[in-house]
């Protein structure tokens, strides 16, 4: 094990740390952003990185097969909130965006995207009519993500209220578009069906032909991934699933490793970089 302090509670979380410490070079470390590695805050676009993770990933990813940060947010603007391009160690660092649609490579320094889809432009134009007609036009913000919307509620005065008020209404608005409605922590993201951080992992696991997963998330955006990595021990590939945060039981209950936000997640992976 790494230390005491981050073994896992499972015994499948056991046997997927041990498999990637027993074999880095075909483990894959698969992350995702808010509130993971970027501590949540009021206003999505100061999200930055804790100061420790990218020294963290640093020093990790030259050690395992592949590193890959997994959000939902559009891959440049990962790339930018958290300071990872250029850093000598991430040179294969991938970032796959917008749930998988986006890919950024530290390799090129590119990113590759399909054309966008045609619901999201109809429903950023109707949402302020129907925040508006529940009163909550001035209290939330809206955040654009390009192939994506989301609406927060923490600006509210009472948040957790209005993020139930709104959830009936933009799922209903999200479906009439062909699109659907990704709730997070008092966020309620509208965006195109088919792809989720479960696929997007899957296909990496594949592509890198990995034999061992690490994955760490959040919130109920990560369930996804949660279940892929599950599917995966299903069939013969050990996994550790790290909740970042214990906030949303969902997640905290089916983890093998809990830490205690991005700060504490950088600590286990500066672990992890000196055991290996």
């Amino acid at each position: 094990m790494v230390s005491h302090e981050y073994a896992p509670r499972t015994t499948a979380g056991r046997d997927g740390l041990d498999a990637l410490l027993a074999h880095p070079r075909s483990a894959v470390v698969a992350i995702d952003f808010d509130g993971t590695l970027a501590p949540i805050v009021p206003d999505p676009d100061t999200a930055r990185a804790h100061p420790d993770v990218v020294p963290a990933l640093a020093a990790l990813a030259p050690k395992v097969a592949a590193i890959a940060v997994i959000t939902g947010r559009p891959a440049g603007t990962a790339v930018r909130h958290g300071g990872f391009a250029g850093v000598p160690g991430l040179e294969h660092l991938v970032v796959l965006g917008h749930y998988g649609a986006e890919r950024w490579d530290a390799a090129t320094g590119t990113v590759s995207a399909p054309a966008p889809h045609p619901g999201v432009a109809t429903v950023r134009a109707e949402l302020p009519g129907v925040l508006a007609g529940f009163d909550l036009w001035n209290d939330t913000y809206i955040e654009e993500k390009g192939r994506a919307v989301a609406v927060h509620t923490r600006r509210a005065r009472d948040p957790q209220a209005a993020f139930e008020t709104l959830r009936d209404p933009l799922s209903e608005l999200a479906a009439r578009h062909g699109l659907i409605v990704e709730p997070g922590r008092l966020v309620l993201e509208l965006r195109p069906p088919g792809v989720d951080k479960g696929v997007a992992l899957t296909e990496y696991v594949r592509e890198v032909g990995a034999e061992s997963v690490l994955y760490a998330g959040d919130d109920l955006g990560d369930l996804p991934a949660f279940a892929a990595v599950e599917k995966l021990r299903s069939d013969g590939v050990p996994g550790l699933l790290v909740a970042a945060d214990t906030v949303v039981p969902e997640l905290a209950d089916r983890a093998d490793l809990l830490v205690e936000g991005p700060a504490e997640l950088a600590a286990f992976f500066s672990v992890l970089a000196q055991r290996l």
